[in-house]
């Protein structure tokens, strides 16, 4: 890559606005120029933008927004246990129930996480209005949607509200119900924040 062609990258993405991450540049199959902020596997890189102090500041602050959230204890521990985002829980449990462990759906799901019953009871939870307990099982039923969809977060977050069967059948789509359509970016727009990511950044 020549330097002109990355000195007139780099000024455009300046133009952009304030870039908040490393930025590379490379060469797809077809010739063309891609930029990223993270690596594909087989591609050659040329960083082109490091990451700002202001970024780093953001992500250092990260764990300290994650230990200062309700039931922090509990949703770290599950979390690690299931080899998941502490934020990822978070930010289902904030848009499953608020963080109300009593709340109670139309539809029969209930605590933190909102477990229908027959979930509940294949994930062990006996007590659904018990947070550690309900933290527990969300996080083992969240991790077996990662497993199905193979770390798709969308997709897998998408399962949790429509359940699974809606997300396979339409071939590993996000389902065209209108709740699932606002839950699923609401959810991970919370998800990046906690991570101190982008709104737009990949997943």
């Amino acid at each position: 890559m020549t330097k002109t062609l990355t000195t007139a990258l780099l000024a455009g993405l300046l133009l952009t606005g304030v870039v908040h991450a490393d930025v590379f540049v490379s060469l797809d199959a077809n010739g063309s120029y891609v930029l990223s902020n993270v690596h594909r596997p087989g591609r050659h890189y040329e960083r082109v933008i490091r990451e700002s102090a202001v970024a780093q500041t953001s992500l250092d602050q990260q764990p300290q927004m994650i230990a200062a959230q309700p039931y922090a204890e509990w949703v770290l521990a599950a979390a690690s246990a299931n080899q998941l985002p502490a934020a990822l829980l978070y930010a289902v449990i904030q848009h499953e129930s608020n963080y109300d462990a009593g709340a109670t759906s139309p539809k029969g799901a209930g605590g933190l996480m909102q477990l229908m019953p027959e979930t509940a009871r294949e994930m062990g939870v006996t007590n659904v209005y018990d947070p550690k307990a309900n933290i527990q099982g969300g996080a083992k039923y969240l991790k077996r949607l990662m497993t199905l969809f193979d770390n798709d977060i969308t997709l897998a977050v998408a399962a949790y509200n429509a359940g699974p069967q809606a997300v396979l059948s339409r071939g590993g789509v996000i389902p065209p119900f209108a709740e699932t359509q606002r839950y699923v970016p609401s959810v991970l727009r919370q998800y990046r924040r906690l991570q101190g990511m982008a709104a737009d950044a990949p997943l």
